[in-house]
């Protein structure tokens, strides 16, 4: 029978982890300290609609998958089977209506999301 340890942090661990909130809060601060270029909800959210599409792709690729579906997903098909790719089609094939019909009425309106 195998044992279990008792998993903690170690200084690496600490100094990562310190790391990446300092890296992260320099970043935020630089854009939020230079000034200039983010005036307005619009520019802010929406670049002043600007952006190329692969930018907007890959942003909103960003939305739709988390660091839990990208671990949970491929443990999920090995314990339960492949059945689970059904979701996924589904999920698929349920995105292709909201990004050709609504996601163009939005961009005319002018939204910058849906809850406005």
């Amino acid at each position: 029978m195998a044992t279990s340890a008792l998993m903690r942090f170690s200084v690496a661990d600490y100094v990562i982890f310190a790391l990446l909130l300092v890296f992260s809060s320099v970043i935020g601060l630089f854009y939020a300290l230079s000034g200039g270029r983010q005036r307005t909800t619009q520019e802010f959210l929406l670049a002043g609609r600007s952006m190329t599409f692969l930018p907007v792709a890959l942003s909103l690729l960003a939305t739709f998958q988390s660091a839990v579906a990208i671990l949970g997903v491929p443990a999920e098909i090995y314990t339960s089977g492949t059945e689970y790719w059904f979701l996924g089609c589904s999920y698929f094939l349920g995105l292709l209506i909201p990004a050709h019909v609504f996601v163009p009425m939005f961009y005319r309106l002018g939204l910058t999301s849906t809850y406005e």
